[in-house]
């Protein structure tokens, strides 16, 4: 399966971006989805997750009441969608699947297919 990132681009200070992620073929409802951002000289970090059916996620405290992740299994697409947009938040975006269909987690190391990454420049 290969994933595809898309939505980036250049916004204002509260501005709102969706994010998307497609897949290349259905991912199995058993598999979580992540997010992910790099910020310029920074490691790669964890944003967010959405469990398999959809019914659940979890999101970094920094983006938090502001981000929220939502998948159409149907057609093998993920979001996430930003609002209130921050300088903070400027970084190459990245989804990612699960290595596991148990996976639930944070570390960067328990997913295992990403996407190329799509930049989100926030500014002034």
């Amino acid at each position: 399966v290969q994933l595809q990132a898309s939505g980036g681009g250049s916004v204002q200070i509260g501005d709102s971006l969706r994010l998307t992620c497609t897949a290349s073929e259905r991912t199995p409802i058993t598999y979580s989805m992540g997010w992910f951002r790099q910020r310029q000289d920074k490691e790669r970090e964890f944003v967010g997750a959405i469990n398999g059916g959809g019914s659940t996620t979890r999101y970094i405290d920094s983006v938090k009441g502001r981000f929220t992740i939502s998948r159409d299994n149907y057609y093998n697409t993920v979001y996430l969608r930003m609002n209130n947009l921050n300088s903070e938040d400027t970084a190459v975006y990245y989804c990612a699947r699960a290595r596991y269909p148990s996976t639930w987690s944070d570390k960067i190391t328990e997913y295992n297919v990403w996407g190329q990454g799509t930049l989100v420049t926030v500014s002034s």
